[in-house]
């Protein structure tokens, strides 16, 4: 989930821009085939793949399981044509003729363009445009306004887009990065509660409850050498219950989560007065948390992830020119 891919697909030809790109806005595509009514639309992400497709101003929307091509290009590429084989069935379209509709794809993992190359080969869709999932998120939550938000679900990254800039940070994984997301307080719960065993911080019900499901800290350990981010997100949950009955531990992590977000919104162009956006399942949590400016500017989003991906969706397909192959003629 990292910088903007923007690839150009010809019928005959693939050409990759340089990476990063100058300018991160959606490129136009060459095709052979005339652009459609109907757009496709998928938003993949470490926890579902979600799949929508606008025919004649219905919207008609499937889901699969986790997509993150970076984490597991295999397994994000299965539940890809699992999500297409579901919307098949249920627009009643063929599947031949659905990998014909003009596609944007948002997904996490995408930090490359040679990733974006590999998926593009991997995928049947003859008219993709792909991205990281980010973009698809800002869009969704602000159209077209100026602002910013944090997204904070199994990953996390923050994003603004004001005076015509788009400015977009974090999402780089769970060895790097994704502060303020499930999965790293999920790890960092974990971690504290290590401390708790070594006598560097006091018993908390939270601590208490994490050894005991894992019966001690060997457990612990071996958790996390091979714990998946869905799996270390899944404490979350854990956390923000216990913050909520006033839990130290707890508390203390729900404070450094929105500290990152208070610190990092300032450095990506938000000011007070703009409107803010909490989005993903974790980040409503930190409300509370934030200082007092924020919570006066925050506002709910205008959709979601895959609603934004429709809207990037529809640009690329008006912005696709058809073009005849090489001793063709369109008809």
């Amino acid at each position: 989930m990292a910088s903007v891919v923007a690839l150009t697909f010809c019928l005959y030809q693939q050409t990759i821009l340089d990476w990063p790109p100058a300018n991160p806005a959606l490129i136009p595509v060459t095709m052979t085939q005339p652009a459609s009514s109907i757009i496709l639309a998928i938003d993949g992400g470490g926890s579902r793949c979600r799949i929508a497709m606008e025919r004649a101003g219905e919207v008609i929307r499937v889901e699969s399981g986790p997509a993150n091509v970076s984490s597991n290009f295999d397994g994000a590429v299965a539940q890809i044509h699992l999500g297409l084989e579901r919307l098949s069935v249920a627009a009643e379209l063929p599947l031949a003729e659905l990998y014909e509709v003009p596609a944007f794809l948002g997904l996490a993992g995408v930090v490359s363009s040679e990733i974006a190359c590999r998926l593009q080969r991997a995928l049947p869709l003859s008219r993709p445009h792909i991205e990281d999932d980010r973009p698809a998120a800002l869009r969704g939550a602000l159209g077209t306004a100026e602002g910013a938000i944090a997204h904070c679900g199994t990953g996390s990254f923050l994003a603004s887009q004001i005076k015509g800039t788009r400015h977009i940070v974090g999402g780089w994984g769970q060895q790097l990065g994704d502060e303020g997301s499930a999965q790293w307080l999920g790890r960092l719960a974990l971690a504290r509660t290590l401390d708790v065993v070594d006598g560097l911080a006091p018993a908390t019900g939270l601590s208490a409850s994490l050894l005991a499901r894992f019966s001690g800290s060997a457990e612990i350990v071996s958790f996390a050498s091979q714990a998946s981010p869905m799996e270390f997100g899944a404490f979350a949950k854990d956390v923000t219950r216990y913050a909520k009955g006033g839990d130290a531990l707890a508390i203390k992590l729900m404070h450094q989560g929105a500290c990152y977000i208070a610190e990092t919104l300032p450095r990506i162009g938000w000011t007070p007065g703009h409107r803010l956006c909490l989005t993903g399942g974790l980040a409503p949590e930190y409300l509370v948390y934030l200082p007092e400016q924020m919570q006066e500017d925050l506002r709910p989003p205008q959709g979601d992830p895959l609603s934004g991906a429709l809207a990037l969706a529809r640009e690329f397909a008006a912005q696709a020119q058809p073009e005849t192959r090489p001793g063709q003629h369109n008809e």
